[in-house]
Formats: C-alpha cells, sequence, structure tokens
C-alpha cells in the first residue's frame, strides 16, 4: 500500500506494518538516472575488476555475518517460510561469489586475421566492456537473491545500476544495497528506487538506460520491450506452467516428495513451481492420492515459525483468486482430494485437484498458488501436446526409468529447461535460466547475465610487420 509520499510494507501473513519508506519524486529519479549515466560516460572513473572482486568478496563477508538478520527479514515482508527464506540467503551469498568469479571470465578472443589477401598484415581481437546503465526491476518471492542476480550481476560487469525492488519487498534490497555500500561500492554505482509504477515506466523506457533486467508479470514485462529506447538490450522473466510428464516406471516413492516440494514451496508463488502433471492411468490417481496425503501434513501458518513449510500468499487477493480457481475446477468436474479451502485472509490449504477439465483456468493459466492439478492419461505424446498447448514454456520435467523416453520426452517438450527424474523448480544460480514464447525472453543465471550485460568491442591492427 502507498500514498503519495509513503509506502507501506506490511506482513503478508498477518498484514502488520513492518515499515513505511518514502517514495521518490520524479526529481528524485531522475537525478538517480542522471548520476548513473555520468558515470558510465566518464570512463576514468569505472571501477577496474580488481577494485570489484574486493568490494564483492567484502560484501559476501558481510552478508555472512547477517545470514540470521536477512533471513527474518525475508520471511517477514515476503511470506516464505523461514527455513526455505534462511536456504535463499545462502544461495544470495553464493552468488555473490560467484559472480565475483565470474569477472575473470568476461574476456573476448583473437580473431583470426590473413584468410584472405585482404586481411593480411592486421592483427583482431575483441573485448568486452560494460553494455552501460543497468535498470532492474524485481519480484517479491526471492526477494534477497533476485536482487543479487538483478544488481550484483551488473555491478561485477561494470555497470552502473539501478534497482527497483517490488513494493511488497523492498526491505531486502534495501539490507543488500547498504551492505554494498558498507563494503565499498562507490556513490552512484548501485541505487536504489522506490517510486510510482508510472515513474518506473519512465525509468524504464529512458534512452540513457541500455539494458532492462525485469522480473514479473508478462503483461508488463511485454509492455515495457515495447516502449524501451532504441538499443536497449533487456532480459524478462515471467511466468509458466511447469509441466511434468509420469510414466509408469517412474520410482513414486523418490518422485513423491520432489513433486510435494516443487508444488507447495514457497506457497506455489514460482514461476517454476510443480503446476500440471500429466501421469499415466496406471498410476495417475494412486499418485494423486499419495500428493494428496502429503499435503495435509505440511503445515501451514507463520512463516516466521521454524516449522511452518507453507506460508501465506503476498496479497489477500491473491488468496480470494485462487479460492475462485479452485472453485470453478470443481465445479467443472475436478475431484478435490485435499485443500481447496482459505485459511483465514491470508494462508490457502495445499491443494492438489484429479482431472481438472482443460478449459478451466487451472488447466490454462499460471496459478501461483499452492495447488497442483494431476490429469491422467494414456498416451504420452497427447500429454506432451496438452502441455506444450499452453503460451507459457519455462521448465518442465519427465519421471522415468527409460532413458530413450526420458530423451523423447526432453526433446518434445516446449521448455527451456526439461528435468529428468527431478521437480521442475530445480535451479542453482549458475546455471541458463529463463522462459521461453509468452514466458520472457534472453537467460538469467549469473554468468549469463553479467555477460549480456556487456558488449563486444572488436580491434583491429594494421601493421605491415604483421604476416
Amino acid at each position: 500500500m502507498s500514498d503519495n509520499k509513503k509506502l507501506k510494507i506490511t506482513a503478508p501473513y498477518d498484514q502488520s506494518l513492518i515499515s513505511e519508506l518514502p517514495l521518490m519524486e520524479e526529481a528524485e529519479v531522475e537525478k538517480t538516472i542522471q548520476k548513473a549515466h555520468a558515470l558510465f560516460l566518464d570512463q576514468s572513473g569505472w571501477i577496474p575488476p580488481y577494485k570489484r572482486i574486493a568490494i564483492l568478496e567484502k560484501a559476501r563477508q558481510l552478508m555472512e555475518g547477517k545470514v540470521e538478520e536477512l533471513t527474518k527479514t525475508a520471511a517477514r515482508e515476503g511470506g516464505k517460510p523461514y527455513k526455505d527464506s534462511k536456504v535463499e540467503v545462502m544461495r544470495a551469498i553464493n552468488g555473490v561469489k560467484i559472480a565475483t568469479e565470474e569477472i575473470s571470465h568476461l574476456k573476448g578472443e583473437q580473431v583470426p586475421m590473413g584468410l584472405t589477401a585482404s586481411s593480411v598484415n592486421r592483427l583482431a581481437f575483441t573485448i568486452r566492456e560494460p553494455i552501460g546503465v543497468v535498470v532492474s526491476i524485481s519480484a517479491f518471492n526471492h526477494p534477497l537473491n533476485l536482487i543479487v542476480h538483478q544488481t550484483v550481476t551488473a555491478f561485477a560487469a561494470g555497470c552502473p545500476v539501478i534497482i527497483k525492488p517490488a513494493s511488497t519487498t523492498p526491505l531486502s534490497c534495501q539490507a543488500l544495497v547498504d551492505i554494498l555500500i558498507e563494503a565499498g561500492v562507490p556513490d552512484g554505482w548501485v541505487q536504489m528506487v522506490l517510486c510510482t509504477n508510472e515513474q518506473t515506466e519512465k525509468l524504464a523506457t529512458d534512452p540513457r538506460v541500455n539494458f532492462l533486467s525485469f522480473i514479473g508479470s508478462g503483461k508488463i514485462g511485454w509492455y515495457l520491450k515495447s516502449k524501451l529506447a532504441p538499443g536497449t538490450r533487456c532480459a524478462l522473466e515471467h511466468g509458466g506452467a511447469a509441466p511434468v510428464i509420469v510414466e509408469p516406471d517412474a520410482d513414486v516413492e523418490d518422485m513423491l516428495p520432489l513433486l510435494v516440494k516443487g508444488g507447495f514451496y514457497h506457497a506455489g508463488q514460482v514461476c517454476v513451481s510443480v503446476q500440471k502433471v500429466f501421469v499415466h492411468e496406471k498410476i495417475a490417481k494412486k499418485l494423486a492420492q499419495d500428493m494428496a496425503t502429503a499435503a495435509k501434513k505440511l503445515k501451514v501458518g507463520d512463516p516466521l515459525d521454524e516449522a511452518t513449510e507453507v506460508g501465506p500468499l503476498i496479497r489477500t487477493g491473491e488468496v480470494d483468486r485462487v479460492e475462485e480457481w479452485v472453485k470453478e475446477a470443481v465445479d467443472g468436474g475436478a475431484e478435490l482430494l485435499c485443500g481447496g479451502k482459505r485459511i483465514g485472509d491470508t494462508c490457502f490449504e495445499p491443494t492438489v485437484l484429479f482431472n481438472p477439465p482443460h478449459d478451466v483456468r487451472v488447466s490454462k493459466e499460471e496459478i501461483f498458488g499452492p495447488v497442483v492439478c494431476v490429469y491422467a492419461y494414456s498416451d504420452r505424446d497427447k500429454a506432451i501436446e496438452l502441455a506444450n498447448s499452453l503460451e507459457y514454456h519455462f521448465q518442465a520435467a519427465v519421471f522415468t526409468k527409460d532413458i530413450d523416453l526420458a530423451l523423447d520426452t526432453v526433446q518434445k517438450l516446449n521448455a527451456t529447461a526439461v528435468m529428468v527424474n527431478d521437480h521442475t523448480a530445480f535451479r542453482v544460480d549458475w546455471m541458463p535460466f529463463g522462459g521461453r514464447d509468452a514466458s520472457g525472453e534472453g537467460l538469467g543465471g549469473i554468468p549469463h547475465s553479467m555477460h549480456d550485460m556487456t558488449r563486444e568491442k572488436l580491434m583491429v591492427f594494421r601493421s605491415k610487420m604483421l604476416p
């Protein structure tokens, strides 16, 4: 919530007020981009790699001393359970380490000359330079780790960066920016902005911006891309539907906890959460019932309680939406195996639906809530066709002991990544990560982001002394 001057940050679990932060006026946003742009234009002031390395190593040390504080901040403002938030904090710390190490890999290569008569007496090679001012717009569901992916990467690549966190979770971002400044980041190289949506759009589409990193809804991401200044590059990360194909020979005992964790982690508010599980009819109902049995045992509640496994949805309106979608599916013929009800105003029971119709919203859209749909199939190719029929194509999975079936399914699923015998939400921070088609453009992952935040320059020397 916000008024003209203040952004109110409330805990999604109990709606209590955590903090109030000032919203920036348009003139302040303009000063922010002026400062970043001036830093980029002044090459004499660019931070050399060895200094960036030293600053990020110091930042990582500071983060390691604040794990508990960072964990509680993220859990309270974002609603992800304490133990999962602590995992996120440790990932974020490791992400700083990955970015620090990747600085040494930002390099060019020699381009062969002398291959034609016209190219003799020449030596050519490329170098990589910072792309320029980076504007990053982030999402709520990983309030610290996403900021690392969108901020530390830019700084490590040598770019001034302006970060706009989600309005629901700005405190983790503020904590990281404060740590970076304490670690020695010079003034203006990492700036956080809190502003209105209108001002955010102006910032992202300003011609002085060279790269936009956006994580959020497809509607907003594609709109911003259409408004970018000529030459501004972008990386867009939107939602997904995360289909899973399960063959009858799958190891159910091994698979079950993976599907349950992947489906209900952070109450399903992850772009690659397990949402739609297509299971061979021989084992479909049994697997769905086993998932429901496991889901019923999950502890739902206060994210600051270390025993909590499923926390609240980020907004009360999201609880209303999920409840409406589940009711629509059940009214349409889906079998409700567990859940289906709200818990107060902020939480929703972990829910498993069996064979919901393919024309209801839980089947057609990204659910982004603690709901997993299980569909029985007899023909794997038809199941893959259904999985591919949605416009969202991000990460997918297949469970089978047959390597040929696994390879065939990997090839046929329309996704940027397919996990074999693992859930769709698997990720490590150095692997390529991102959606295709409606799910996004470009790839995240710390090394990939840093590469995208640089650009090549070719040097060609001509000399009679060269062959």
